[in-house]
């Protein structure tokens, strides 16, 4: 009887097992495009953001990565919404999520101590196919004051 139970389980790992390492995580996703042929990566790091902060609020962000895909050709483009359909990450939150007929975004959080430490924005479809990265320590009344100050009638 225990080699029966033994057996299935063994089965069930084996089967389980192919599906779990399908299943990406934000950075796997991050350094799979990287250097394919036609995305734009554009980063901004921390002593680029620590001089902005001298001019303006930069919210607590440390750096901004954004991978354009709108050079690249159509398999790429599908490549990447199959890597996203299949994004398994625990460590975020998913915060908005909204698909239509050709578009799909879905923005990420990754929370610590009530503190915003990323925000991942991936959106495919059309011609507006990227991945947004920013990172930092990010406190949600920052996100109060930007949206107080950018509310219509505000100058």
């Amino acid at each position: 009887m225990k080699t029966r139970r033994v057996l299935f389980v063994l089965l069930a790992l084996f089967l389980v097992s192919p599906v779990m390492h399908s299943q990406k995580t934000v950075d796997q996703l991050f350094k799979e495009f990287a250097k394919e042929k036609g995305v734009d990566h554009v980063g901004i790091g921390k002593f680029t953001m620590k001089l902005a902060g001298l001019l303006t609020d930069v919210m607590g962000v440390d750096g901004v990565e954004v991978y354009s895909f709108d050079a690249c050709e159509q398999s790429v483009k599908e490549r990447l919404n199959k890597a996203i359909t299949s994004l398994k990450d625990e460590s975020y939150e998913t915060m908005v999520s909204v698909n239509d007929e050709k578009d799909r975004t879905k923005i990420l959080v990754k929370l610590k101590d009530e503190t915003i430490r990323e925000i991942v924005v991936l959106t495919t479809g059309g011609n507006d196919a990227a991945l947004v990265r920013i990172k930092g320590k990010i406190k949600p009344s920052d996100f109060e004051n930007v949206v107080n100050n950018n509310k219509s009638g505000k100058k």
